[in-house]
């Protein structure tokens, strides 16, 4: 091992003493800074309330809203008293909410006012209270069960337990074992309903000390936190380790656009960028490829020297957009446009693509900026193995399989779906296809799920095509699906484009079918697109932007 994996919860045990006076939580455009000190008084606040309505180790505590330092709080509570945390997604429909709530068998509910409005409470079958994320008052409470009481008395009572004020000597959290289910994450997949994902308290702690020992957040350093927390890659890497540490995290608490996520980076300036990679493809087409496009540019572009000199005027614009203090940009939770790669690294921008899911809570792969290969995923972690499913996985693909440190410990309640995706040999068969050098650096090529085989035998990987897709003018977003043995492009278009250009709707079939066949110049034969059928509305889509393909391919 190369280096200690640390007791989950005794991790944040010794950081918010050794970090109590440094600034903890804030809510972006709020002026609420909340220091360790405040965090760990709060936190040792709600295990009293956990107590006080007989809450035992190990039930479960779900926990529904957009994020916020409430959310922070609640969440850091759940895990330090030794229960079980379940994070939903505030973006799910109130049915979803319900069933997850139920079949998680939580019997404490924290949920944001908005949504509780839309639930039905008759239907929660488990719960024994719910408590509004941001008034923390009690929304409903089962008979017999003390919450409201217990909330009203809250402070008198830990006033009189530390009747000297609450110091850094009295943060004191539970001997939980790491073997023990510390979250059960229920996901929105891009191929249908996910299952709960039962992470450990090993699971977590190999994500969070992988993150220490790379020195990703340190002491004193920034983080802006706009991925939703609720998911395995925010919630690793903009909240988990950032607590470890010492890190001070600015919550956006905000749908990130560009307009409004560069406008936080410059405010912000934060130590290190976790994304996806749509914000970086839609700053990549909106302001950089017109400017690159315009003739004088792309004429200087092809002189040598000068388009060394204007590639470093562009990086060192990008570096003050995104605050101009960060040591790189990680870019993960879905594939980088190929083009968009190219570019970032000709410019030498300091990005760097990692790989994982939520099974590994999520990290498997990932490499720092400077030893980064276009068009890999990184290198998989010291903590963790992997393999191709291949008769020569460095070149023909096969199925991505990884074990390891941070491999879950399977689907709650799902023993069949565990089995389907554990071996005996206990290696997680991701569903991902890819290639695999022997220093462990990963090149995903696709899903298994979503790969096309073509009536010649050859294997069509979709994300494939729609990037290049993606890069064509008139197009916003697109999806490959075979229809009766062709490949079809449902296309989105960019009505923004249309719309400065003058063209009328009756155009855009015209214009598509242009691209259809720039396309096909530059692909392989085997995958040529048939034709483009025109989608009226954006793609529905996860919360972490991916499209939802299974919606859209029967």
């Amino acid at each position: 091992m190369p280096f200690e994996i640390l007791n989950f919860i005794k991790i944040y045990e010794k950081s918010f003493a050794e970090n109590w006076n440094l600034p903890a939580l804030s809510e972006y455009g709020k002026n609420n800074t909340q220091t360790y000190g405040e965090l760990a008084q709060d936190i040792a606040k709600t295990h009293m309330l956990f107590k006080g309505i007989g809450l035992k180790e190990g039930e479960k505590i779900a926990l529904c809203g957009k994020d916020s330092a409430n959310w922070v709080k609640i969440y850091m509570a759940t895990v330090t008293y030794g229960a079980v945390i379940v994070p939903i997604l505030a973006e799910f429909n109130p049915l979803d909410i319900t069933h997850i709530i139920n079949h998680s068998e939580a019997s404490l509910l924290f949920i944001s006012d908005n949504l509780w409005e839309h639930m039905e409470p008759e239907r929660l079958l488990n719960i024994k209270g719910v408590i509004s994320i941001e008034q923390k008052k009690p929304l409903l409470e089962a008979e017999g069960v003390e919450l409201s009481r217990c909330i009203r008395l809250l402070n008198r009572r830990f006033n009189r337990k530390y009747p000297n004020g609450y110091t850094s000597e009295n943060v004191k959290f539970g001997n939980r074992d790491n073997s023990e289910i510390a979250e059960i994450n229920y996901t929105s997949g891009t191929t249908g309903f996910s299952k709960g994902v039962m992470l450990t308290g090993e699971n977590l702690s190999g994500n969070v000390c992988f993150g220490i020992h790379s020195k990703l957040h340190y002491r004193e350093s920034r983080a802006l936190a706009f991925l939703p927390l609720a998911h395995a890659y925010g919630c690793a890497f903009d909240m988990l380790t950032p607590l470890a540490v010492g890190t001070h995290i600015t919550l956006l608490g905000k749908t990130p656009s560009p307009r409004v996520l560069l406008k936080a980076l410059a405010e912000v300036k934060p130590s290190l960028v976790i994304c996806v990679p749509l914000i970086l493809e839609k700053i990549y087409k909106s302001q950089i490829l017109p400017m690159i496009s315009k003739g004088a540019m792309r004429w200087t572009l092809a002189v040598p020297f000068l388009d060394s000199f204007i590639y470093s005027k562009i990086r060192k614009k990008l570096i003050e957009a995104f605050g101009g203090e960060f040591e790189e940009v990680i870019v993960g939770g879905a594939p980088l446009n190929h083009e968009v790669e190219e570019f970032l690294h000709k410019i030498k921008f300091p990005f760097t693509v990692g790989y994982g899911m939520t099974e590994c809570g999520p990290l498997i792969s990932y490499t720092p900026w400077k030893e980064f290969i276009v068009g890999s995923s990184g290198k998989t972690l010291p903590i963790m193995e992997s393999k191709v499913d291949s008769v020569d996985p460095e070149n023909v693909p096969g199925e991505i399989c990884v074990r390891g440190v941070n491999r879950m410990k399977g689907y709650y309640k799902n023993p069949k779906a565990t089995e389907q995706v554990i071996d005996k040999e206990g290696w997680l068969h991701t569903g991902d296809m890819g290639t695999r050098t022997p220093d462990g650096t990963l090149f995903i090529r696709g899903r298994n799920k979503t790969m096309i085989l073509s009536a010649s035998g050859q294997n069509i990987y979709p994300e494939e095509i729609e990037a290049k897709l993606n890069n064509m003018p008139f197009v916003a977003e697109s999806l490959v699906v075979d229809r009766d043995g062709k490949l079809v492009a449902l296309v989105y278009p960019d009505f923004d484009a249309t719309d400065k250009l003058g063209v009328s709707y009756s155009d855009i079939d015209s214009l598509m079918e242009n691209v259809r066949k720039e396309l096909n110049n530059i692909i392989a034969p085997y995958e040529q697109i048939s034709k483009i059928i025109l989608m009226p509305n954006e793609f529905e889509k996860t919360p972490k932007r991916s499209i939802k393909r299974f919606l859209y391919t029967h």
